[in-house]
């Protein structure tokens, strides 16, 4: 077969690879308009034991992110200077340039062919697949009827990084004249971490960020968390104040395209990463050729019918998560260990009982804390 996939974004560069070890007489080509080695944002987060798939099927490139991430066995919950430490929810980060560098070379000596750096204005054509891979501005939806609904969530964020490093993935609530903010930080490389900054709209506009250039606004934000950045700046890439989008798609599949990834649907960022998304969506489609060998239309339907029940149970937790921070002020007003508690059961899948076996330090802390404040005592 010919396959075409538009996006070199992890989602994409990882199907072809897939693809190419399993068909290595297809011709697959990966397009991409933006210049090899150009990438917007800082570091991706995967959360413990997202990666472990690759051990078996892609034990090289499995070694070499292992080598390249930075891992932590914790997250941590900062508001009123008061930190808590939730055990057993660890995550591993990497920088997105080095994760795609990965993806690139491993394509390449696997013999799929990488285009970069041409304005991809149409679909490609003498394909026997095309996959849209290309994002949430997707031209691939674009060009053919996918029904795509998309829901604008109210709160701005800006995704930043910092020469700060932090020990592992935290979320740090801090109030201000303006309005409260919380910012998702941790370290991604051994020199640098992510530091998302988000706060409700109405703290936006008073606090005047909505006029800010680039430098106003990264110095705004550093005065909010300075005892958090500890002196280090915050650094800029195409890093502007925008509001999330809960896409999804109705249709997943039309003729020979279909789409993956951030083209199909978002998943918030604070469920993880919408890398790790992308990637599982990659293994199902290849695992539907494995299936259907050379038979596109069933492959293609037997994707969405094993993949879309997934997916929507994922995105349903996931927009129960987003939804938690669209009441950021509402959150402020709990202590911190209620806090905490609260977040960890924001999308209705932790119970009590799973918080229990997956971080029991934490969740005893908080039965403690319950025993101490019940009435009698």
């Amino acid at each position: 077969m010919r396959i075409a996939v538009v996006g070199a974004g992890p989602g994409g560069l990882f199907f072809a690879l897939l693809m190419k070890r399993a068909r290595p007489g297809d011709d697959i080509l990966v397009l991409e308009q933006n210049p090899r080695g150009a990438t917007f944002g800082f570091g991706v987060v995967f959360s413990r034991g997202a990666l472990e798939f690759l051990a078996r099927d892609e034990p090289q490139m499995h070694a070499r992110l292992a080598a390249a991430m930075e891992s932590w066995p914790i997250q941590r919950i900062v508001h009123r200077d008061v930190a808590v430490d939730i055990d057993g929810n660890g995550f591993s980060g990497i920088a997105r340039l080095k994760l795609l560098q990965i993806l690139q070379d491993e394509c390449e000596a696997a013999g799929v062919r990488l285009q970069f750096g041409e304005p991809i204005m149409e679909l490609p054509r003498g394909f026997d697949l095309v996959v849209g891979a290309d994002g949430l501005n997707s031209l691939v939806r674009e060009r053919l009827a996918f029904r795509p609904r998309i829901e604008w969530l109210t709160n701005k964020f800006v995704w930043y990084g910092t020469t700060k490093v932090f020990e592992c993935l935290t979320l740090t609530f801090r109030g201000s004249e303006h309005g409260p903010f919380v910012a998702h930080h941790y370290r991604y490389s051994p020199a640098m971490s992510t530091f998302l900054v988000e706060c409700e709209a109405a703290t936006w506009e008073r606090a005047g960020l909505d006029r800010m250039s680039d430098a106003e606004s990264r110095a705004y934000c550093e005065r909010v968390f300075e005892r958090d950045l500890g002196g280090e700046p915050l650094v800029s890439n195409k890093s502007i104040w925008r509001n999330f989008p809960l896409l999804s798609n109705g249709t997943w599949s039309i003729g020979n395209a279909v789409l993956i990834g951030d083209a199909l649907r978002t998943g918030h960022f604070s469920i993880g990463s919408g890398t790790r998304l992308a990637m599982d969506d990659a293994i199902a489609l290849a695992r539907a050729f494995d299936a259907s060998g050379d038979d596109v239309a069933e492959a293609l339907r037997r994707f969405e019918r094993q993949r879309r029940p997934v997916v929507e149970k994922l995105v349903a937790a996931a927009n129960r998560s987003s939804y938690w921070y669209e009441r950021l002020a509402e959150k402020m007003a709990l202590d911190p260990w209620q806090l905490a508690y609260d977040y960890m059961t924001r999308s209705g899948r932790m119970t009590d009982e799973r918080l229990q076996q997956e971080a029991p330090r934490f969740m005893s802390a908080i039965r403690a804390r319950r025993r101490s404040a019940a009435p009698g005592n």
